[in-house]
């Protein structure tokens, strides 16, 4: 049994696909398919059913896979011990992203990353559905970490190390009713027409919570995936949204005017997500280690989240 078998077979699982398997192994995919089939032979079972529209897993391959990763995790983490007796880390980083990330300045602590360790290729993927799809690649090890933003009830797999927050405010136009105020309870926001992200971004979902916590209504009249066009939207008439203060901090402010809101939580949290059932491997460690040295200051978009590193 070679790792490279099990490395084909893990990227099959993960990807459900021996095209995006292959892909993602930079292969062709008769090499994806000969490896497994040269495993299968070897282990005297089906680890695939190649039948199915998706390729799932047997019972003999959901009991090879945790194994399998475990083996390539040791094998892993034995390269980084090399490695970094030779003078570097090796290898591939796979971070997520979100579209809008300005309360960290990802490009220095990328720049900073690979100054420090030029031998780690760093492979960035902003996903279009979200926090919650860059969740799901976590979950299923299409990526080793990922800066989210997920109130609420951690999803199983998952280990979130806890950041910073922002506030979310009103923005509105200057001609709108409620531009003279400086603030607004929530329950006043009932029947305006709303700018937003998709669901399955972190800041639709903190709207939405606080929005059924109050019980009030909300009518969304346009879907946005990057919140950092927000106030141009707002400026040309399209709604009222309500915004992280890390984006309002770098917008034009003309012809917009930004409101609080209160009563109530419209917390926007920043985290790095981790899988919740492998050890982070080295270059892991190293990026999350050199984050806190990038948090923003406390006093302008809230206080960093004390806890959560890992020791």
């Amino acid at each position: 049994m070679e790792l490279r078998q099990l490395e084909y077979f893990v990227a099959v699982a993960e990807e459900q696909s021996f095209t995006r398997a292959a892909g993602r192994l930079h292969v062709v995919q008769s090499a994806v398919s000969a490896a497994i089939k040269a495993l299968e032979r070897e282990l005297g079972a089906s680890l695939l059913d190649r039948n199915a529209k998706r390729v799932l897993l047997t019972d003999a391959g959901t009991a090879l896979l945790p194994k399998a990763r475990a083996a390539l995790d040791a094998a892993r983490d034995a390269r980084d011990a090399v490695a970094e007796v030779r003078g570097g880390l090796r290898g591939t980083l796979r971070i997520g992203t979100l579209t809008s990330i300005r309360i960290i300045d990802l490009p220095a602590l990328l720049g900073e990353f690979h100054r420090r360790h030029p031998g780690v290729l760093l492979r960035t993927t902003a996903a279009p559905s979200g926090s919650l799809g860059l969740i799901e690649a976590i979950v299923e090890h299409r990526l080793d970490l990922a800066f989210v933003s997920l109130p609420g009830a951690l999803p199983a797999g998952v280990r979130l190390i806890s950041l910073v927050s922002s506030v979310m405010d009103l923005v509105v136009p200057t001609g709108h009713p409620l531009a003279g105020r400086r603030s607004v309870p929530i329950g006043d926001l009932a029947g305006m027409d709303f700018i937003d992200s998709p669901a399955g971004y972190g800041n639709r979902a903190v709207t939405d919570r606080a929005f059924t916590a109050a019980g009030v209504p909300r009518h969304v009249t346009i879907e946005i995936a990057d919140i950092a066009t927000g106030v141009a939207h707002v400026r040309h008439g399209l709604g009222v949204a309500l915004l992280p203060r890390f984006i309002l901090a770098d917008a034009r402010a003309d012809g917009v005017v930004t409101l609080a809101v209160t009563g109530a939580d419209l917390e926007w949290p920043l985290s790095l997500a981790v899988p919740a059932d492998r050890t982070p491997g080295a270059a892991s460690r190293a990026l999350i280690a050199l984050v806190a040295d990038f948090l923003p200051e406390a006093q302008t978009f809230g206080d960093p989240v004390a806890g959560g590193w890992p020791a």
